[in-house]
């Protein structure tokens, strides 16, 4: 069984495999970086970490085109089912079990504020049990203790964490994060995209692999890691 991670820039990735796609956080319209057109985007389920337009992108055009469900904190996903989007609400520390295995929304330090500017419930991360495959998607976030809790309790694989500082942690922070969360493999993400979240990727990189035992991937928007 080969499973895939692919990049769409910014904080938007893919998981797949030959039966099952998921996409989390697809931020493709407006996104400059951006690999791929939301209109040719095919996957059966979108999870999603907070409802900044960044975010929550295209998520419910392709909900409309696809019929793929979105699973998002409460309002968020009311939101989205409201605009005629197929959709399902969860809450901080709720389990949601899939057909590719499951998913649990966890706590982030950011925000999450709709498009008319009401409050989206809360912001999370998320960790991903993909075919067995342990992934934690950090969302947008500052450095917070919650991440010492998930490395020691969830024990993720993999972690995707934002090192564009400015909006979430920088990469210093994003060190001390790989540090409490003891995966085997970090890929940056939330950087570059505009010009306030800019950050010296290879310092990020270094930094990892000198002072943890992880190493660090930089995908380019479009590149697969096959896991």
């Amino acid at each position: 069984m080969s499973i895939n991670l692919k990049y769409l820039g910014h904080s938007a990735f893919i998981i797949s495999d030959e039966t099952s796609a998921i996409i989390i956080d697809p931020f493709l319209t407006g996104n400059p970086k951006a690999s791929d057109s939301a209109d040719k985007i095919i996957v059966n389920d979108i999870l999603l970490t907070h409802a900044h337009s960044d975010h929550l992108g295209d998520a419910i055009e392709i909900s409309k085109k696809t019929q793929a469900n979105i699973t998002a904190i409460f309002e968020l996903a009311n939101y989205c089912s409201k605009k005629g989007a197929n959709a399902q609400g969860i809450n901080m520390g709720g389990k949601i079990k899939f057909d590719w295995g499951y998913a649990v929304w966890l706590p982030a330090s950011h925000s999450s504020s709709l498009p008319d500017g009401k409050c989206a419930g809360d912001p999370a991360s998320i960790f991903i049990n993909f075919k067995g495959i342990s992934i934690y998607h950090a969302g947008d976030t500052g450095l917070h203790m919650n991440l010492k809790m998930i490395g020691e309790y969830y024990k993720p694989e993999i972690s995707l964490l934002p090192i564009g500082d400015y909006y979430t942690m920088g990469p210093d922070e994003a060190v001390q994060a790989a540090k409490w969360l003891r995966s085997k493999s970090i890929i940056p993400m939330h950087y570059d995209t505009f010009t306030p979240i800019i950050a010296d990727v290879n310092h990020f990189k270094n930094k990892i692999e000198s002072d943890t035992d992880a190493k660090c991937l930089i995908l380019k928007p479009g590149e697969l890691f096959n896991i």
